[in-house]
């Protein structure tokens, strides 16, 4: 798939579209991926040779990369482990995650002392090398898209080994405002920014967290940005779902079979079903959410037995303590509500922890009300998914914090992340919504959601990058 000579087009990212596992007999097991990136790059198969460089992220990743086995098409970087944790967990995760989600506790977080600058020297250590697999790789003048925040560095870096390069830089997350940006000490927060900047253009998933980034460079660079050698384009590409392999693929016997699972766990067939999808991170705001449902059940006691939350909360992240804790909490909160209103007859909540996506389609595809209310969500497909699969048609209850607030807020009921009362009240009328103006509504949010879907998303990306 690459030629010997370089390739034309590259891509980078933390995690790749493989994974490997080591087998009892000592073998390796490869695992394809899927996701919008994989789905974008195939459609420029053929397209002179393209390179995807990723890290090893487990044991079996570096095993195979200690073996030499690999994918057409794929570097994957064995970068030492204490390196690796210290860069994703201990930067990327706990430190840019939380300043552009705007999670931290502010008055005892965040704390940037010498263990912090150990950790920070390691993320420059890992997008160095991925700077320095990408320079290798790349033909002259070839087209290179580094994603996301754990690679910020990246475009400077390599700016400075192949200045023919055309490079871009996509940020999946939100982007922090300068007065919560500037909690990051001042020569790193200047080091993202002029790192982003090396790329000739970088993109967001909405205007909102675009603007929030030219802000912030204009905040912490001043002169230095306004002065600018070179200037790198600021674009909004606002990634949707992809209806044809969503509809295609909920539709198979897995998934039949899953419905029918959940359909006996709801009971009585005339029972009205809310739907959520996450994974367990403090942004998705799930807690709150399961507030929202036990305040509905307690002030609209006409919805007890005649609702059911189907609340599928995956865990994520559970190196750290914080994800660890937040999962918990949301068990406990889940066993609270079915202890306080449940009945010999019907549970409230139907909590599941196990990542499962055909019995998360399942779940679009039974949902009634789909409820998405994150506290601040770069985009959040899951918004999108759901009016796509939904059989007959839901009410989408979406914070108005989530970056498809954009594309889907006029059909949804918007809600503050932060309102509980506001979010029961949204979900009661999301409830007492006309099952025809549900399905007039769904129409437009999917129609809304499908703009512009994966392929059409990696392919406005690389057609502003090499225009």
């Amino acid at each position: 798939m690459v030629e010997s000579s370089g390739a034309s087009l590259l891509v980078a990212s933390n995690r790749g579209p493989v994974s490997y596992a080591v087998r009892d007999d000592g073998g390796l097991d490869a695992r394809r991926g899927g996701g919008g990136l994989v789905s974008g790059l195939s459609a420029v198969k053929g397209d002179g040779g393209a390179l995807w460089v990723c890290a090893a992220l487990g044991d079996g990743d570096r095993e195979a990369v200690r073996r030499g086995v690999g994918e057409p098409g794929v570097r994957m970087l064995g970068i030492e482990p204490d390196v690796f944790h210290d860069a994703y967990n201990g930067v990327a995760n706990s430190v840019l995650w939380f300043v552009h989600h705007m999670l931290y506790d502010i008055p005892v977080s965040p704390v940037f002392d010498a263990g912090f600058r150990r950790r920070w020297a390691a993320y420059e250590a890992y997008n160095r090398a991925f700077a320095d697999a990408l320079a290798d790789g790349a033909a002259p003048g070839a087209a290179v898209l580094v994603q996301d925040y754990h690679l910020c560095l990246v475009p400077g870096m390599l700016r400075e080994r192949r200045p023919d390069l055309r490079i871009g830089h996509f940020t999946h997350t939100p982007w922090a405002p300068p007065e919560y940006f500037r909690l990051l000490p001042d020569d790193i927060a200047a080091a993202l920014l002029r790192g982003l900047l090396g790329a000739d253009r970088v993109g967001f998933h909405t205007r909102r967290w675009a603007e929030a980034f030219t802000a912030c460079c204009r905040d912490v660079l001043g002169e230095e940005y306004a002065r600018g050698e070179r200037a790198t384009r600021v674009d909004v590409h606002a990634l949707g779902a992809d209806a044809g392999f969503l509809r295609e693929r909920s539709r198979r016997p897995d998934v039949a079979e899953r419905m029918a699972a959940l359909r006996t766990q709801v009971g009585e067939a005339d029972r009205e079903v809310v739907v959520r999808v996450d994974r367990t991170e403090p942004s998705k705001n799930i807690v709150r959410g399961l507030l929202a449902y036990r305040r509905l059940l307690e002030r609209w006691p006409e919805w007890r037995g005649r609702v059911v939350k189907l609340a599928f909360a995956y865990p994520s992240r559970q190196d750290l303590a914080v994800y660890r804790d937040y999962t918990a909490e949301v068990r406990r909160l889940a066993d609270e509500i079915n202890e306080s209103y449940g009945t010999d007859g019907w549970q409230p909540v139907v909590l599941h922890v196990e990542d499962d996506f055909a019995r998360s389609l399942a779940a679009y595809r039974l949902a009634d009300v789909a409820l998405v209310n994150p506290l601040r969500d770069g985009m959040n497909l899951v918004a999108k998914e759901i009016p796509v699969v939904s059989d007959d048609g839901c009410a989408l209850v979406l914070s108005r914090e989530a970056g498809a607030y954009a594309d889907l807020g006029e059909d949804a009921l918007v809600v503050h992340p932060y309102d509980v009362e506001a979010t029961a009240e949204a979900l009661h009328a999301a409830l007492s919504m006309p099952r025809d103006e549900r399905a007039r509504r769904t129409k437009r949010l999917a129609a809304a959601a499908t703009a512009l879907p994966p392929q059409e998303w990696f392919l406005a990306q690389l057609n502003a990058l090499r225009g």
